[in-house]
């Protein structure tokens, strides 16, 4: 089970981490904030000038995967425009993806790959910078490989804060599968729609006592 901190405790952590010295700030391939918004503006004018819709078992909001075009630079996008209130595990809903993004930048973390909004035959929904060439924890272990030694208490460091920022985001759905590993075996956090609980562990207090 999963530990969940408290507020207080989360708060600390996020403020010392976006209160540390630039260089010592976890970055997933955006050297500062300007960089950043660049591939915001990408993400927002970019041209579609194709998709493909992933379905599976591991693509439950079925997004679609854009391919994205302007000037000499082609990346992948991934377009959702999710938005249920589920019997189990509360709402879903695309404009998280946004919200937990815009929280990372103001906490300066560096966790979080660009988003934008968008629209997309039609509709409008989030579109996320694809970190292509990159691996999910997930797959990293299914092929036996750990992270390396000399990244480990980097690593550790970043699990800490990958928990703490869940935490504020009321985030209780982070799996193996969406946490991506970066080129300098950095934490990359994606999929944030089930974010913003506000029910089980995440609600208030019981009118008869504290939380067990």
């Amino acid at each position: 089970m999963r530990v969940r901190f408290p507020l207080r405790f989360v708060a600390g952590i996020l403020a010392l981490a976006a209160a540390a010295p630039a260089a010592a700030k976890i970055q997933v391939g955006f050297k500062d904030a300007a960089e950043g918004a660049a591939w915001e503006e990408f993400l927002r004018s970019a041209k579609i000038v194709a998709s493909v819709q992933m379905v599976g078992p591991e693509s439950t909001t079925s997004p679609w995967k854009l391919t994205l075009s302007k000037g000499d630079i082609t990346r992948f996008g991934l377009w959702k425009d999710v938005d249920l209130d589920l019997e189990q595990g509360g709402p879903d809903r695309w404009r998280y993806e946004i919200a937990a993004y815009r929280l990372d930048v103001l906490l300066g973390l560096g966790m979080v790959p660009p988003v934008k909004e968008r629209a997309f035959q039609g509709r409008w929904g989030s579109l996320q910078l694809w970190m292509e060439e990159l691996e999910s924890l997930k797959a990293r272990f299914d092929r036996g490989v750990d992270i390396r030694e000399d990244k480990r208490e980097g690593w550790i460091r970043e699990t800490y804060l990958e928990r703490a920022f869940d935490s504020l985001i009321a985030n209780e759905d982070r799996n193996l599968g969406n946490i991506l590993i970066g080129a300098e075996e950095n934490m990359i956090l994606i999929d944030h729609s089930r974010s913003f609980r506000t029910d089980g562990p995440f609600g208030s207090r019981s009118s008869t006592g504290p939380p067990a």
